[in-house]
Formats: structure tokens, C-alpha cells, sequence
């Protein structure tokens, strides 16, 4: 589906994100794509530029109003380049999975330029399978995990040889950025319009008052349930202090249908049992640190898709969140998951969705430059020991330029004491388990990995799903090999891409 349900002034949730961004803390999200075999550059970039047209947010830049009177908006880019957002990269031999997942989370670190587009692709050659990957960042003031997904679905193909994508009625031609006046008369504009059309709700509000009590109603259970939720702070884990701009990513991979077998077998949602895997990972992790965790749970914070089907394609972010309590001290796997189900009704009961979504609409009263003025402390830190995401995927190939993607991994940015955070998402016929780290506080991410590698075998064997048909299980493991004679690991070589047209 084409972006063109699209906003030009950022809503306050989107802003937030670029309000509350550091240099330690750059808060873009990406994404990590294995494709077979070697895509010929030259025709990705034909290929990419053929679709612009389908995603107009990816040719605007964002624009701050002076004394952030309004939010900033999305204006059209004058210097738009691909040469400007796509990249090649050469892994060096022998181009191993751990060799790219070092390259893929140093690429990932720095922040997001503000003079261009927020996004780019990184095309990785080299491998040594012979395939290739593509690193994509994009800004989450520009999309969330649904939003991402639909960019997904517009960049690669359903099928290997795609009819011509239709080109648009007329060349594309940007318009002039607006100049401080300009942005300032814009945004004093688009906010006096929001007042009226406040002002103009709240008159007819007062004719219905059974709905406006409804309304009251409705928002005092918001605060009771959100309220000591927030304030209820969780026990503080090793990978909670304050993070630097260091990232390290390992992945991991399950075959969905085993997964939704344990699932029929043992009771719960697909997302319990991630999160029951989860748990007892990291709780073998904090063990094998010598730590204690009888009675022990990370708090976990979860978004939610609260977007309606009138928004498809609007980009942007429409989250709320839950919190919920995993047990990592339940060694026993199968236990574990009746707890984690037992939690995630109970949150779900709540509605605790719902209420910080209440929240998060008040947060759109509340003056851009107040909102401004917060984001220069940073994200908040001390509310839940890690971010957990889950964004579900199609369950059918997809292929660039006629090459199948094989593989695809979330990349989580982290912020405030988050040392580490798990992106899962599904594609084709597996799970892929994402876990990002800041490496001078998890020195062994790859640990962790293992570690949710035994706990779904743990859950396998008690569901009775290895007595199935065997089928084979895809747990990423990259092959371990010695740092160079210097300890040093090699690094990639970047070049740009070749210029290529965008008048498309």
C-alpha cells in the first residue's frame, strides 16, 4: 500500500522521538535483511528509485519551527539523492554471521543526519555464503514496527519478477524549504486551527454530557490503572545503568510452526511463549553471573499496535505499551510459561493498553516547546529493566530485485539504563529473535543467545514436538574465530553508491 495517508506537521508521540534523542541514545530503528545471493547494485538503486513516488516521506526532511511554537513538519528535500541514503559495504573475508553482526551494529550506532531524509540502506557484500545483506535504519519519528513493516512490503516484492511499477502522473518537482518566518507563520497556523478545533469539540461535548462522562469516566480508570504502574519501580538488573553509544547485536532464529506447537501443546499465546523463552534466558544469564533470582522478575515493557484501519498508511507511530512482570528465577520452562501467562492476562485484564494510550492523547495538549524542554533529560530511566517488541511480519517470501530474502531481523534502538533490548519478528516460516546490547555492560550478548536457543529446546521437549516429524531447527549460531594478531577485529570498507536519477 502506497504512504500516502500522510500528516505534514508531526504528531507529539512522533516528536518525542526526536525530543528525547542523545548522542548516547540515537533513536532510529532498523532492520537487517539477508538476501540469496549478490544483488546487483546498480539495479537495487533503479529498482528503489522507481518507487519513491510510493513513499513521499522518504523525499522530506523535517523542519523545526522557531521557539518550537508547533512541532516540526515534513517538507520536501531540494538536494534529494539516493547517492545520499544508499551505501555499499564490503565485509572482509571470510565474511562470517559474527562478522556481521559486528559490522551491522557499528553501522547501526551513529545518530541519523537531520539534513536529509531520515533513513538509509546500508548493501553488504562479501558474505561468505555468497549472499547478501542490507541494513536499513529509519528514525521512529517516522514509523513504528507496523508502519516499518508496510515501508517493507512497498520496497520489496511479493513475487521474483514483478510487473513494472507504475510511474507517477508527473516528475517529481520539490518545493522550496520554508524559511524561519515561513516555518514559524506554519506552525502558528496549523496550531491556531487545532484550537478552534478543540474549542469547537468541547462546545458540542457540552450538549452530550452523558458521553462527556463517559469520557471522565473512562479517563479516571485510565489514571488508576497507569498511575501505580509507572510509579512501581522494578528491582534495578545488571545490564541497567547508563548506557553509551556502543551497540552489539546477536540474533536468533526458530521455526514459527514449532512454536506455534508448543503453543497448542502447553496453552498461551505466541507471545507468551517468546516471552516465557525470554525470561528464562536471561535468567540463566543473571545465574551464570553468579546471581541470585528466587522469586525474581524483569520487568518487561511491551508496545502495542493501537493503530486503526483507517490509519494504514499513515506512517508514524500509533503504540501504547504494557508492562508486564516476567519470572526469570522459575527454572523449570513449562512452569515458567503458565506464569508468564498468568501475567499477561492479568495486564491484559487491566487494559493497561488502553490507559497509556489515554495518556499518550492527552500528551498531544501539552505545548511543543514544554515537550522540547523535557526531551533535554533524556529518556527517563528506572520504569522497566528492558524493552520487548513484537512485530509480526508476512509469512510468505519477499524478494528484491528477483533475489529472495531468507532472513530479516529487528534492530531496537536502546536509551536512559537499557543495557539491552529484544526485537522478535516474523517472516516466512521463522521467528527471528533480535537482542540488542551495549557492549561495555553485556560483554556477551552471544551468551544470552545461546541461552534462548536451550530454553526453546526446553519448551520443545516438553510439548513433545521433537516426537513430530522432524523437522530442522534453525537456531543462528555464527562460527566462532580467533581475533587477529593484534586482537583487533577487521573492519569494512564503505564507498557510496553511484549517483542515480531521482526524478522519478
Amino acid at each position: 500500500m502506497p504512504s500516502t495517508n500522510l500528516q505534514r506537521r508531526m504528531s507529539s508521540q512522533d516528536a518525542a522521538f526526536l525530543y528525547f534523542e542523545s548522542e548516547r541514545a540515537p533513536l532510529h530503528v532498523g532492520s537487517v535483511a539477508v538476501m540469496e545471493g549478490s544483488l546487483p547494485f546498480d539495479v537495487l538503486l533503479e529498482a528503489t528509485a522507481s518507487k519513491m513516488h510510493l513513499i513521499p516521506r522518504y523525499r522530506q526532511r523535517l523542519v523545526v519551527p522557531p521557539f518550537y511554537v508547533g512541532h516540526p513538519s515534513w517538507e520536501d528535500d531540494p538536494g534529494f539523492s539516493l547517492e545520499r541514503h544508499i551505501f555499499q559495504v564490503q565485509l572482509p573475508p571470510p565474511g562470517t554471521r559474527e562478522q556481521l553482526e559486528q559490522l551491522t551494529s557499528e553501522l547501526f550506532e551513529p545518530p541519523m543526519k537531520r539534513d536529509r531524509p531520515l533513513w538509509d540502506i546500508h548493501v553488504i557484500y562479501g558474505l561468505e555464503d555468497g549472499n547478501t545483506a542490507m541494513l536499513s535504519r529509519v528514525h521512529h519519528c517516522l514509523i513504528d514496527g507496523v508502519s516499518g513493516m508496510e515501508l517493507t512490503l512497498i520496497l520489496l516484492d511479493l513475487v521474483p519478477d514483478p510487473a513494472p511499477v507504475a510511474p507517477p502522473d508527473e516528475a517529481w518537482a520539490p518545493r522550496s524549504l520554508p524559511g524561519p518566518v515561513q516555518a514559524w507563520t506554519n506552525a502558528v497556523l496549523d496550531q491556531w486551527e487545532r484550537n478552534l478545533q478543540a474549542f469547537a469539540d468541547l462546545r458540542l461535548g457540552a450538549l452530550e454530557p452523558r458521553a462527556q462522562l463517559r469520557r471522565a469516566t473512562d479517563l479516571a480508570r485510565a489514571v488508576g490503572t497507569a498511575t501505580p504502574a509507572m510509579l512501581r519501580r522494578p528491582r534495578p538488573m545488571r545490564w541497567n545503568r547508563r548506557i553509551s553509544s556502543k551497540r552489539r547485536v546477536a540474533w536468533a532464529e526458530m521455526l514459527f510452526q514449532e512454536v506455534r506447537a508448543i503453543r497448542s501443546a502447553l496453552g498461551g499465546t505466541v507471545n507468551d511463549v517468546v516471552l516465557a523463552i525470554i525470561g528464562g534466558a536471561l535468567g540463566r544469564y543473571l545465574r551464570a553471573h553468579g546471581e541470585r533470582t528466587d522469586g525474581v522478575a524483569v520487568r518487561v515493557m511491551i508496545p502495542t499496535n493501537v493503530r486503526s484501519e483507517e490509519e494504514a498508511g499513515a506512517l508514524g507511530n500509533r503504540v501504547s505499551m504494557m508492562l508486564a512482570d516476567v519470572p526469570v528465577g522459575i527454572e523449570d520452562a513449562v512452569a515458567r510459561l503458565e506464569a508468564v501467562r498468568s501475567e499477561t492476562s492479568r495486564v491484559k485484564a487491566q487494559d493497561q493498553s488502553g490507559a497509556f494510550e489515554s495518556f499518550l492523547q492527552m500528551a498531544e495538549n501539552v505545548p511543543p516547546a514544554i515537550q522540547r524542554l523535557a526531551g533535554f533529560a533524556g529518556v527517563p530511566g528506572g520504569t522497566f529493566n528492558l524493552v520487548c517488541t513484537n512485530v509480526p511480519g508476512p509469512m510468505i517470501p519477499l524478494y528484491s530485485v528477483g533475489h529472495r530474502m531468507i532472513s530479516f531481523w529487528g534492530m531496537l534502538p536502546l536509551a536512559a539504563d537499557l543495557g539491552i533490548g529484544v526485537a522478535i519478528g516474523s517472516y516466512d516460516k521463522s521467528l527471528y529473535v533480535s537482542i540488542m546490547s551495549e557492549p561495555s555492560i553485556v560483554e556477551d550478548v552471544s551468551l544470552i543467545r545461546d541461552f534462548i536457543d536451550e530454553e526453546f529446546q526446553a519448551l520443545r521437549r516438553a510439548a513433545h514436538v521433537d516426537s513430530a516429524e522432524p523437522v530442522e531447527v534453525h537456531v543462528v549460531r555464527p562460527k566462532r574465530r580467533p581475533p587477529s594478531a593484534n586482537g583487533a577485529r577487521p573492519r569494512a570498507a564503505r564507498t557510496k553508491a553511484p549517483a542515480a536519477s531521482t526524478s522519478v
